[in-house]
């Protein structure tokens, strides 16, 4: 093999392994310092999940859309992947699975902090 090939072949050993890593990140906020998805979006825990567990399924995923992990993620550090009700797989930080809200409309914002007293934003 030559240089140009190995060059290749790493590139894309890199992008595959990336797109099975948590695509979370930590961005700026109100609270300082929280995790967001790919887009800067802020991430949420739910004091009714359990530990590894999802419980916001059907009306309440649709208001906080679970950060989904695809097919094939594996854990890395804090973050692990969870499977579903519905058997698709799901990231969480710590065993605390991890959502958006739908009320966020730019990166930055922390609108369900604190909602029902129940939510929080997830912090590094």
């Amino acid at each position: 093999m030559n240089i140009k090939s190995l060059t290749v072949l790493a590139a894309a050993l890199l992008v595959s392994a990336a797109a099975y890593a948590a695509p979370v990140k930590t961005g700026q906020s109100a609270l300082g310092p929280v995790l967001t998805n790919e887009k800067g979006m802020t991430l949420y825990t739910f004091d009714k999940d359990a530990p590894g567990t999802s419980t916001c399924v059907d009306a309440c995923a649709q208001n906080w859309p679970p950060l989904m992990a695809a097919s094939g993620a594996m854990a890395e550090g804090d973050y692990t992947v969870i499977k579903r009700a519905d058997g698709s797989m799901q990231w969480a930080y710590k065993g605390k699975p991890l959502y958006t809200w739908m009320k966020d409309a730019k990166p930055g914002d922390t609108t369900g902090e604190g909602f029902k007293d129940i939510w929080h934003a997830a912090k590094p």
